[in-house]
């Protein structure tokens, strides 16, 4: 068993936590568990599953490579979760780029539930 500790800052370990969402051996329960798994996917790489956690009707907006570029391109550090209801999430985002520039990104995302798993619909 793993003792990394979730990259999603849950203070848990990843193979308890977000793991299991991007192997697909569980369903994220709630828009918030979704957001989490999706920082920890970009942390490990997994833009399948950061695509096939996109809504359909944004996913035309989410290229594959553009993704893994992104994931790549960047150290990713710390994620803040600010603020949450059903179906949104106010975060933070720490991370160094490839320049090892410090960055923060902070994003309002909104989650849709459908056929009863949760999906990233866009952000505002």
């Amino acid at each position: 068993m793993s003792t990394l500790k979730c990259y999603c800052c849950s203070e848990k370990l990843f193979s308890d936590c977000c793991e299991p969402f991007i192997l697909k051996k569980q369903f994220a329960p709630t828009a918030e568990a979704l957001m989490r798994s999706r920082y920890s996917a970009y942390a490990t790489h997994q833009a399948e599953y950061l695509v096939e956690t996109t809504a359909i009707a944004t996913r035309k907006f989410h290229k594959k490579t553009d993704i893994l570029n992104w994931a790549k391109s960047n150290q990713w550090l710390k994620l803040e979760i600010l603020h949450t209801t059903e179906n949104t999430v106010e975060f933070k985002a720490h991370y160094l780029d490839n320049q090892l520039h410090t960055h923060i990104h902070h994003e309002r995302s909104t989650f849709v539930k459908s056929d009863h798993h949760w999906f990233y619909l866009d952000c505002y």
